[in-house]
């Protein structure tokens, strides 16, 4: 259902992050992540994280995200969620991604002048969905 300390750091040194399965809003604030600090807010009906006070990661309804890692040019991650899901991603503004679901490519997509890029997936419950986005 969700990362039960509602934001970790993985031994393979990503993030994992959210709880799905809260019926209340529940956030914790200043975590420390390779410099940086992150802000997370979640619960059944949403899920976001910021990173030094910038939009990074928001999902409708609820997520449970496992082994976040965003480099340069590139986001990759497991997603777990009740049912289908719409994520909304902070990347560079006005640019063109690749985006991967399971392995398949679902499409090139553009960011808009915020840099948001959303993404519908359909979930299978109980089994979390791969994505990767890279930038063309």
């Amino acid at each position: 259902m969700g990362i039960e300390e509602l934001i970790r750091i993985e031994d393979d040194g990503t993030l994992s992050f959210g709880n799905y399965g809260l019926d209340d809003k529940k956030k914790r604030a200043d975590f420390d992540f390779q410099g940086d600090k992150y802000k997370i807010k979640t619960f059944s009906g949403i899920t976001k994280l910021e990173r030094n006070g910038m939009f990074v990661y928001e999902s409708t309804p609820g997520t449970a995200v496992f082994h976040f890692k965003a480099v340069e040019n590139a986001v990759a991650f497991q997603v777990e969620a009740a049912e289908d899901v719409q994520i909304t991603l902070g990347l560079e503004a006005e640019q063109e991604y690749t985006v991967y679901v399971d392995q398949v490519n679902i499409g090139k997509m553009k960011t808009n002048l915020g840099g948001k890029l959303p993404i519908s997936i359909e979930i299978n419950a109980g089994r979390p969905a791969s994505v990767k986005v890279e930038k063309n």
